[in-house]
């Protein structure tokens, strides 16, 4: 006897033209070019990696504070333009501090060689282990440590990007770079400016400056905050 089989849809199937749609009228508009960049959103489901209620908004133009505001989950927009200024290639290894449940660390996962995504919370590390699992990007590592002191026993890296506005406390992870790395963030270039992405690098190992990227308002991690008498 016959019986009908059920035809399992891929995973996010049901969303990909809603990823297809925002690649075209939020990312390309906002000055990402970078086609490897550009498949990546296309490739991975948001919605798999947000809470579900708010999987509704996964591919809007806005940002989530997620994990009762312990984490921040960028707008796909500014994360899209912020992983195309790092610059990531096939033979690159990748540090990426406080990515919450894990979609930035799924994005480039098929963009570098090699990632490694740090947490300082356990709960959300394990989640974000599972919600990789899910869409088969395993080979990435996720670690639970503090995020200022970053990941010494994986060093060196090419690239580390931290997904949150910093104050300082930077000299550790500056040290874990490659003598050409860089390291991208969300912070204020000048005391009076506001919060902007920012790349720097550094030249045979000794800072070659500083650039202010793109406009981004990002909450603040703890974990690089001054102390309050000198915060301006």
């Amino acid at each position: 006897m016959l019986m009908n089989a059920t035809i399992k849809e891929p995973l996010g199937a049901e969303t990909a033209e809603l990823r297809r749609v925002m690649v075209e009228r939020q990312l390309r508009p906002y000055d990402v070019h970078d086609l490897e960049v550009l498949n990546r959103f296309i490739a991975v489901p948001r919605e798999l990696f947000l809470p579900s209620h708010l999987a509704s908004v996964a591919y809007s133009d806005l940002s989530v504070e997620a994990e009762g505001g312990r984490r921040w989950e960028p707008a796909p927009l500014v994360l899209a333009r912020f992983l195309q200024i790092a610059d990531i290639r096939p033979e690159h290894k990748v540090l990426y501090i406080a990515g919450g449940e894990g979609y930035a660390a799924a994005l480039l996962s098929g963009l570098a060689g090699d990632v490694v995504a740090l947490e300082s919370d356990a709960a959300i590390a394990e989640r974000a282990c599972a919600n990789l699992a899910k869409i088969g990007a395993g080979a990435v590592r996720v670690i639970v440590g503090p995020l200022g002191k970053g990941a010494p026993a994986e060093a060196p890296f090419d690239v580390i990007l931290i997904q949150g506005a910093v104050e300082g406390g930077l000299e550790e992870l500056l040290s874990q770079l490659k003598p050409n790395g860089r390291l991208l963030a969300f912070r204020r270039p000048e005391p009076k400016s506001g919060i902007k992405a920012v790349r720097i690098d550094l030249s045979d190992g000794k800072l070659a400056g500083e650039r202010p990227i793109f406009d981004a308002a990002a909450p603040r991690l703890d974990e690089f905050a001054l102390p309050a008498a000198f915060v301006l």
